[in-house]
């Protein structure tokens, strides 16, 4: 494009001056003035500004004179100064920075690339406290997720249309999960004030009966966790005991009322950790600020439940075993949603199990593994007696592996499908002995469930009278069949070392796969830090 001596290409690309076909540049009808040409200029590097801009006319969102304008920067500091609540790190929006430039404005050039400034950071705000400041995908390859990035042109359009203060205010997720998360955060900055959670306890058992420094250091972490009254006493009594097997429910602990390694070691966390998670369960709430559905199921790997939510409430629970904590068999987070569901399964084996596990096997003993056929490409039961298992190698075995619907499936008598490009799903496992661990990380990825029949009577109620029978009809024929549900539902598998009930004390879980100390150091590389409040 021809552009004449002087004239800004920003102009141009703006649509405030345009070029006639005889190649002379002309003024838009709109006056061009010194702000208007700077908003346009400055705007001209954000294409989402920049339309907003375009759109109204050039005209100022933040700068003008009157108290609407005023009431504007006035909500808008107000919130980033506050961005901490939420812990975010206030010092990514340069504060006093912006308040420096807006205040040296001498000219309607400088109010204008001031106006462009706070629009930037206005944005910058409204996505980290509405859908996190971190891309989840960056983080961790296991956190398959992607946040629900709203539309940054929609973001100023309607705070134009809306009262300042109430729309900055509804930005933040208005789940009570995230409310209560932050008034978790609130009491830990407190008690960091006041130095923590005091001395740690320095024995790695104690039982009931004991007596001693170490039970009174036991005494005193219980009584500022919030789980025991005051008292004087350093007797391992029945309520330290009690006291005990309640931190251990909230800390997905064996509740046997003895403070083993793994109890000491869970108390012995400190006020700083406990509150990492909190921020970091904050802003794992702001990637799934999205409807998750009236009804889903919510996967809480470190957790090792699977839980399904009807209209906010859970309606059902299990226990699970995750994926191990290997690299190519961990459980990743993602959400999907459920279509079917496969009753008398087929195990088609993976092509990385089939190939890395059971071949080698193969090729020393072709009778290995006996309960599993050998299928070729056309769905064929092929002969071992024919088949060179030597010969192979991972890239060219040319055969699937598959085991018939039995009681001894892999996947034992049901799936439930929501299909993904992980290839994971929820089912069965004839391994019910795990469910009895603390710790449940032992399948390749997918999630098995305790209970799950019953699971599967609850999911299949909104469409069947009787949902038992008719799954056991089904069930009965011993043959592999594929349930439709009418209604999908959504999946959410998800990873909370913290998270909160509406009645009961505050939840901590182990950070199993290490994921969130890594979302915590790119927390810290954003800006964010813990704060210890005075009382």
């Amino acid at each position: 494009m021809f552009v004449f001596r002087g004239m800004s290409k920003g102009l141009v690309a703006a649509g405030l001056i345009f070029i006639t076909t005889s190649g002379v540049p002309q003024i838009a009808a709109a006056q061009v003035t010194a702000f208007k040409q700077s908003v346009a200029e400055t705007a001209a590097r954000d294409t989402d500004i920049a339309n907003f801009y375009k759109a109204n006319g050039y005209e100022p969102l933040w700068t003008g004179k009157g108290n609407k304008f005023r009431a504007r920067r006035s909500a808008l500091f107000e919130a980033l100064l506050e961005a901490s609540h939420h812990g975010l790190a206030v010092s990514a929006y340069d504060i006093e920075g912006l308040k420096s430039q807006l205040a040296s404005a001498k000219t309607r050039r400088d109010l204008g690339k001031v106006e462009v400034a706070l629009s930037k950071v206005f944005l910058d705000y409204a996505r980290d406290v509405q859908t996190g400041m971190l891309t989840p995908k960056k983080v961790d390859s296991g956190i398959q997720r992607d946040a629900p990035l709203r539309d940054r042109l929609s973001y100023l359009t309607n705070f134009e249309k809306s009262s300042a203060s109430k729309f900055l205010d509804s930005l933040a997720p208005s789940s009570p999960e995230y409310a209560r998360l932050m008034k978790e955060k609130m009491r830990l900055e407190g008690l960091l004030g006041k130095g923590g959670f005091g001395a740690e306890i320095k024995a790695s058992k104690l039982e009931p009966g004991q007596s001693g420094t170490a039970v009174a250091q036991l005494r005193n972490r219980l009584i500022l966790l919030g789980y025991l009254d005051r008292s004087a006493s350093q007797v391992f009594d029945s309520s330290i005991q009690k006291a005990v097997q309640q931190f251990q429910l909230a800390h997905g602990l064996t509740a046997d009322g003895v403070a083993g390694p793994a109890t000491i070691g869970e108390l012995n966390v400190s006020a700083e950790k406990r509150l990492q998670s909190i921020l970091v369960a904050m802003e794992r709430e702001r990637w799934t600020n999205m409807p998750l559905g009236k009804r889903h199921v919510w996967v809480n790997l470190t957790d090792f439940s699977a839980v399904i939510v009807d209209n906010g409430k859970e309606t059902f629970r299990t226990r699970s075993v995750i994926g191990k904590n290997v690299s190519d068999q961990v459980s990743p987070e993602f959400s999907d949603t459920m279509e079917h569901l496969v009753i008398n399964p087929t195990w088609n084996v993976p092509r990385s199990i089939a190939t890395k596990e059971y071949l080698p096997l193969l090729k020393q003993n072709r009778n290995a593994v006996s309960h599993l056929n050998i299928v070729d490409s056309r769905g064929r039961v092929v002969s071992r007696s024919s088949v060179n298992f030597a010969s192979y190698t991972k890239a060219t075995f040319p055969f699937n592996i598959k085991q018939p619907p039995s009681k001894s499936n892999a996947l034992g008598l049901v799936k439930f499908m929501f299909p993904n490009k992980h290839n994971i799903y929820l089912h069965d496992t004839p391994a019910k002995s795990l469910f009895s661990r603390e710790v449940r990380a032992y399948s390749h990825g997918c999630i098995r469930l305790a209970e799950p029949f019953e699971f599967a009577y609850e999911i299949l109620a909104k469409q069947e009278g009787s949902p038992k029978s008719y799954f056991h009809n089904i069930l009965d024929t011993g043959k592999e069949r594929r349930v439709n549900l009418e209604e999908h539902v959504p999946v959410h598998i998800v990873y909370r070392t913290a998270f909160t009930k509406a009645k009961g004390p505050m939840q901590y879980r182990r950070d199993i796969y290490g994921r969130d100390a890594k979302v915590w150091q790119a927390l810290v590389k954003q800006g964010v830090a813990l704060r210890a409040v005075q009382g």
